[in-house]
Order: C-alpha cells, then sequence, then structure tokens
C-alpha cells in the first residue's frame, strides 16, 4: 500500500506503517553513515551535544558523492545498515525514529525498534541517481572533516521506500522468504 507520511514522525504515521508498504517521505531527513555514527554516539556517553535533535528523525545512511553543477547533491544510494547497527539502540533510546538504508538488522535493532516504537525503512540500492532528484535542499550540519560521511540535513520531497521492519516487529525479509519460497 502506499502511504505519504511528513517528518518530524509522530506516533500515529510510525503506527500506520506495515511491513511491505511504500512510504513516500516529505520534510527533514539526515545523513549520516558509520564514522558520524561513531561520533553521535560517544558524545551521546559522554552527554555531550551532536548536530542535530534525534527527537522523532529519521537518518538516512548515505554518503553521497559529490553534487554536479545544478544540483544539490550527488548520487544518494543508500549504505548497508547493518554497519550502524551497533550504534542504534543508543539512538534510538535518545529519540531516533525512523531508519533509511538497506540489507537486515540485528536482533537488537529490531528490538529498539519495537521498544522505541520506530521504523526501518529501506531505499533501493543502485538508484543513488534517481533517489538523488527527491533532495531538494542539502547542508552539511556536522562533522565536515568526515568528507562524504560528514552529516547532512536534507529536505525531501516524495523520497521513496519500502518499509522493512515496522513498529511491530514485522519483518518483511522474513515474511516475504515466506511468502514466494516454492
Amino acid at each position: 500500500m502506499d502511504k505519504y507520511i511528513t517528518t518530524p514522525l509522530n506516533i500515529t504515521a510510525i503506527n500506520n506503517l506495515n511491513a511491505g508498504d511504500y512510504v513516500y517521505i516529505t520534510g527533514t531527513i539526515y545523513s549520516a553513515r558509520d564514522a558520524a555514527h561513531k561520533r553521535m554516539y560517544e558524545s551521546i556517553l559522554k552527554g555531550e551535544e551532536i548536530p542535530f535533535d534525534l527527537k522523532n528523525s529519521i537518518v538516512y545512511y548515505l554518503g553521497p558523492t559529490p553534487e554536479r553543477e545544478g544540483q544539490v547533491i550527488g548520487s544518494a544510494g543508500p549504505t548497508t545498515s547493518s554497519r550502524m547497527d551497533k550504534y542504534t539502540p543508543l539512538l534510538m533510546e535518545h529519540g531516533l525514529k525512523g531508519m533509511i538504508g538497506k540489507g537486515k538488522r540485528s536482533v537488537e535493532v529490531i528490538d529498539s525498534i519495537i521498544k522505541h516504537k520506530g521504523v526501518y525503512l529501506a531505499a533501493v540500492g543502485g538508484a543513488g541517481a534517481l533517489l538523488s532528484k527527491k533532495i531538494i535542499r542539502s547542508k552539511i550540519i556536522g562533522y565536515e572533516d568526515l568528507g562524504t560521511e560528514a552529516i547532512r540535513e536534507m529536505y525531501v520531497e516524495n523520497f521513496p521506500t519500502i518499509v522493512v521492519v515496522d513498529s511491530k516487529g514485522n519483518n518483511l525479509y522474513e515474511t516475504a522468504v515466506k511468502e514466494f519460497s516454492c
């Protein structure tokens, strides 16, 4: 089913998302990959500020290519989500509600999604050039020294994703295997 949501996320929108739903996001999302997650994690543990408010936000596991003339961002395809798994439960404890990436998540992350009423969404790997067209504005807001892995604040319009793990713990990777196995 196609669903349209806006950010920041709210519990009603999250509870209405089900594994397998196509979701189009409009609003502000943030990019962060491995190195940025490690810094945010360490900062939170030390009681330090991080570059943005996690509350009800969505993080896109993205390290874009440099933008070309006339573009706000380069190719913007997802990276493998499991590399952020060791950091995700703490970020969710501090308000993170949504993640966009590709691939499976650990049991600990799925348990955290259920506990904190979040959602894990997938973007199509290999479609970075097309996905970048849905990013209307982009600016670096933290950890600029990380280059393409710096944290970006991005405004997206109808950014296409699919729900992989919903707030109830339903996992598309598991249900699809059962549904389409011979």
